[in-house]
């Protein structure tokens, strides 16, 4: 090994153990990152040397565990399990759904399901049905023989894009779904930009989650003010959650100084408050829960408005957001339902898949999360998956169950998008920005 593969594992493994619990302090890392992590080499087969593959990499999972290289897929977004034990995963980029067929030696082979779509991004089945997300519209498909055919609409007029009101502005486009288990489907449609009030009142609604009632009929707002809710999926007790990207250049909302300044910090957009500030819901979504944007921001401070404070990020609260809601009259924030977990801010999580039995130990009952990583703090929120542990209908603190994607210096060569668990009992992770699909496998399997 080489000076400066050892200077990267050792960086690896001080992002890894940097922090425990689920607190911060100032500029914390991502993730409470769990004990027991190690860094260790990336395994890449024979033909998939490819950049960000072409150096050696190390990434940082449970000791004992392997992660390799499963499959190239440029730009990959979300990924499903197909009931023929192949992998769907979703290119919005250039519009196709591609199969990935384990060949029985920790690799795949790969061929084009669906293509000439919609930037197609979430994806799930209820039983042999699968459901297409598309920009604009959800359609479900009878699947067999590795082919998905008669396409029929389940919502359709949702907005991207090419939508005449939003003349070409769109910041949210990408759509996931999640069928519940009565049948019901989810769609999640995020918000023009970073703070447009007015996509509550666009009809269907922006910044929400929509359901499509069993058997078919018009989407309604099941769950609003959800900035961007790109995770999207159903716990084993049939409730739904969602992991929320929320906005950025909130302004400090306190009337005093904020650290050593002189006077009133409020109505200031602080670089410093900024950063850590507000968190990133995931929440357990019931009829008509509203999550707050752009009105109310959760505030994970221990003492808020301190600068440094440290952070608590499960039981989430909220205060006003004063570029939108100075005056608390046009929601009042304290009367909204706590966030059950969040991770930190500008972290931005995107799929969200739950494992129920699989994995070992403590990892067996959970959610899986897709930590994109920050675009615009500093220092960067480094991407990982997360894991979050399951018990009695609730989710536990944020672990980070892979790492290593970000070095000291916030340069990334991976961003994980989602993560789902197989039927080889394996982890399966997606990353658009390294064009890869990886298999993360844990001791005995």
């Amino acid at each position: 090994m080489t000076i400066r593969h050892v200077a990267a594992l050792a960086a690896a493994l001080l992002v890894a153990t940097a922090c425990s619990g689920n607190t911060s302090s100032g500029p914390a890392p991502t993730a409470a990152a769990s004990t027991g992590l190690v860094a260790v080499a990336l395994t890449v087969p024979t033909g998939m040397g490819a950049a960000p593959f072409d150096v050696d990499r190390q990434v940082v999972i449970p000791s004992g565990w392997k992660m390799s290289v499963f499959a190239r897929v440029p730009s990959a977004r979300l990924a499903v399990w197909a009931p023929d034990k192949t992998l769907l995963v979703s290119v919005p980029e250039n519009g196709t759904v591609v199969r990935l067929v384990p060949d029985g030696t920790g690799k795949a082979t790969e061929s084009v399901l669906l293509k000439g779509m919609n930037q197609p991004h979430g994806l799930t089945f209820a039983g042999s049905t699968l459901f297409v997300a598309q920009s604009d519209r959800v359609d479900k498909f009878a699947y067999a023989d590795g082919k998905a055919t008669d396409p029929r609409p389940v919502v359709t007029g949702l907005p991207d894009a090419r939508s005449p009101e939003l003349g070409g502005q769109y910041a949210h486009a990408l759509k996931s779904v999640a069928v519940g288990q009565d049948g019901s489907v989810y769609v999640s449609v995020g918000s023009t930009g970073n703070v447009t009030p007015a996509d509550l009142k666009a009809n269907p609604p922006r910044a929400s989650i929509l359901r499509v009632p069993p058997g078919g009929g018009p989407a309604k707002p099941f769950a609003v003010g959800v900035r961007n809710g790109t995770g999207l999926a159903i716990a084993p007790d049939g409730a739904v959650w969602t992991a929320v990207n929320n906005r950025d250049n909130v302004q400090y909302p306190f009337d005093r100084p904020y650290g050593d300044a002189s006077g009133s910090s409020k109505g200031q957009v602080i670089p410093d408050y900024v950063r850590d500030h507000p968190i990133e819901p995931l929440a357990k979504l019931t009829s008509g829960r509203n999550l707050g944007w752009p009105y109310c921001n959760p505030d994970a401070d221990t003492d808020p408005g301190v600068k440094g404070s440290t952070q608590d990020l499960s039981n989430v609260g909220f205060n006003t957001d004063v570029e939108t809601n100075a005056d608390g009259h046009q929601l009042d924030c304290a009367k909204l339902p706590k966030v059950e977990q969040s991770l930190g801010a500008h972290s931005a999580p995107l799929g969200l898949s739950f494992v129920d039995g699989g994995l070992p130990g403590d990892y067996a009952h959970g959610a899986l999360v897709g930590v994109h990583g920050s675009w615009n703090a500093q220092p960067p929120r480094a991407p990982e998956v997360s894991f979050f542990p399951w018990a009695n209908g609730d989710l536990g603190k944020q672990q980070t169950l892979v790492g290593g994607f970000q070095a000291t210096d916030g340069s990334r060569w991976g961003r994980p998008v989602g993560a789902v668990i197989g039927p080889d009992h394996a982890v399966y992770i997606t990353d658009d920005q390294a064009g890869a699909v990886y298999r993360l496998v844990a001791p005995g399997n």
